[in-house]
């Protein structure tokens, strides 16, 4: 049994206690508040003022699928062969012992949603993991969390250079169309025909609206080509990127779905970024739109998360938003806010302290757990 005492708790579940105390037994938080009944042989960290938050997670990544320093060797983000392949699992790829794991957990990043990348209009399944660990398999938070989907130039860049379709957005939403058509009628003969499919397989929890996908969209007609075919076919779909988000803001909140907004840091290095500002997250939130922010790492290294969300403060939106943004945003977005996300009874003991507020530049995690375990503890 651990009691973290003598912090300001962001419990990311109401109003932030300070001088709190978070009591932690066997990998669950069992109590948050400010007079907490101390049991016996309980370990005690005095936190000496520190800002206590839940777990910082990242929605989309693809840490572990693109390994830090390694080159091709360690890169299998991407399947550039077919323009489908929704059968790819993002568990068979990721690597626990990429170094950026390490930089992750200790600044604070616990969790993380990573996976395929953009090149195929339809890519793959990402994974929701925690941060720390050897094997993929006793990380798994979501084996199957999101499929992902993409539009704009990313996929024809890939395709035309092979001459091969799709060359175009019309090919790129043909080609989505067509295989959530087939898995329809897959569907439909499912016990008439002996048959199997693997793509088709995996594509019917999606076309079920079981399963969620993740819209890569930047500009803003993608953005609606995205929730076009989504609306077509009852799709449960997040907008990823989301880059011209602020452009269509008053559109975007008619029709409900959230946005995962990101990476903000960088250049703008293809046309469809030309309207990249920290800007977007504010817009959004102003409408009404629920958000998180992402890294898209290797894009921006994970670790930097609680920097971007400092920088979206900046530029407009409020901290209280942003906080939420790296932490039960995410998590509900994700489908995961009963485990993390929040620091309350009976969730994961994902616990990070800072020294100072999470959005100073110069502020430094000096405790981090996962499922209750110290992963990281400053000396």
């Amino acid at each position: 049994m651990l009691l973290i005492k003598n912090g300001t708790i962001l419990t990311m579940a109401g109003e932030s206690i300070e001088y709190g105390q978070v009591l932690v037994n066997e990998g669950k938080i069992i109590a948050v508040g400010r007079d907490i009944s101390i049991p016996d042989n309980c370990e005690i960290i005095d936190v000496n003022g520190g800002f206590v938050m839940p777990g910082i997670i990242d929605a989309h990544c693809h840490i572990g699928m693109c390994e830090d320093g390694v080159g091709f060797e360690g890169d299998d983000i991407n399947e550039g062969t077919d323009p489908a392949t929704p059968h790819l699992r993002a568990i068979d790829a990721i690597n626990p012992m990429d170094r950026a794991f390490i930089e992750a957990y200790e600044n604070g990043v616990t969790c993380v949603c990573t996976g395929p990348g953009s090149s195929n209009v339809i890519a793959g399944q990402f994974a929701t993991i925690k941060t720390k660990g050897k094997r993929i398999d006793n990380m798994i938070i979501q084996k199957t969390a999101a499929m992902k989907v993409a539009f704009g130039e990313n996929p024809k860049k890939r395709y035309s250079a092979k001459n091969q379709s799709p060359s175009t957005r019309m090919a790129t939403a043909a080609i989505l169309r067509e295989y959530l058509l087939k898995t329809k009628a897959y569907m439909e003969n499912k016990g008439k025909s002996s048959s199997f499919d693997m793509k088709l397989e995996s594509l019917v929890p999606v076309v079920k609206g079981e399963l969620n996908v993740k819209a890569h969209v930047h500009r803003a007609d993608d953005i609606f080509t995205a929730i076009r075919i989504a609306k077509e076919f009852g799709l449960k779909m997040t907008l990823e990127h989301c880059t011209e988000g602020h452009l269509i803001a008053d559109e975007l909140v008619k029709e409900g779905f959230y946005a995962i907004v990101g990476p903000s840091i960088g250049p703008r290095g293809k046309v469809e970024l030309k309207e990249l500002n920290f800007e977007t997250p504010a817009a959004l939130h102003k409408a009404g739109i629920k958000i998180a922010l992402m890294t898209d790492h290797p894009v921006v290294p994970v670790h930097y998360l609680p920097m971007c969300a400092a920088l979206a403060v900046r530029s407009g939106l409020d901290e209280e938003t942003a906080l939420k943004a790296i932490t039960i945003n995410p998590a509900e977005i994700l489908g995961i806010s009963d485990k993390v996300g929040s620091l309350q009874v009976d969730k994961d003991a994902d616990i990070v302290v800072f020294d100072k507020h999470p959005f100073d530049i110069q502020a430094k995690t000096t405790l981090v757990l996962i499922d209750g375990e110290i992963v990281f503890e400053r000396s």
